[in-house]
């Protein structure tokens, strides 16, 4: 047998060069919630209406003042509003609220027909520790469903 040599401890430090780790490309989600909100979410949750068969809705970013009946007194927070009506006789809407302006922090839902204040602000996926573009969608549409305002029983 032929004599067999060991390397060094020094010798196999500098043949292995160190492993640089790879930087992940930044998420949509990482841009300013504003920007976010306006620029991926909105078009994307439009798309995912409109593959569901609800034409013209109209979809708007802003902080308002939260509107269900007995909150007015609480601060402007930012919100998602959608209203249509094509199809229905009477007009639907929908709101998200993000209270914290951060797609991981506290939201809200209320929703409406008839152009009648909404009675009722519910928690909005608050279960959820990490959110991100599909997930939102997601869980968007998933409630209007459960409203059966996307397919009837």
């Amino acid at each position: 047998m032929p004599d067999e040599t060991t390397p060094d401890a020094g010798q196999e430090a500098t043949e292995a060069p160190a492993k640089a780790k790879k930087e992940k490309a930044p998420t949509v989600e990482s841009k300013p919630f504003a920007n976010f909100i306006q620029e991926d979410y909105l078009p994307a949750l439009k798309a995912g209406l409109e593959g569901q068969g609800i034409a013209g809705v109209e979809l708007t970013f802003g902080k308002q003042a939260i509107a269900v009946k007995g909150f007015s007194q609480y601060p402007a927070c930012s919100q998602v509003v959608a209203r249509w009506s094509s199809g229905y006789k009477q007009p639907r809407q929908f709101n998200i609220y993000f209270f914290d302006d951060d797609i991981n922090g506290k939201k809200g839902f209320s929703y409406s027909e008839s152009d009648t204040p909404a009675s009722t602000l519910e928690s909005f996926r608050i279960d959820e520790r990490k959110s991100d573009l599909g997930l939102l969608v997601f869980w968007t549409l998933q409630r209007l469903n459960a409203q059966k305002w996307l397919v009837r029983n």
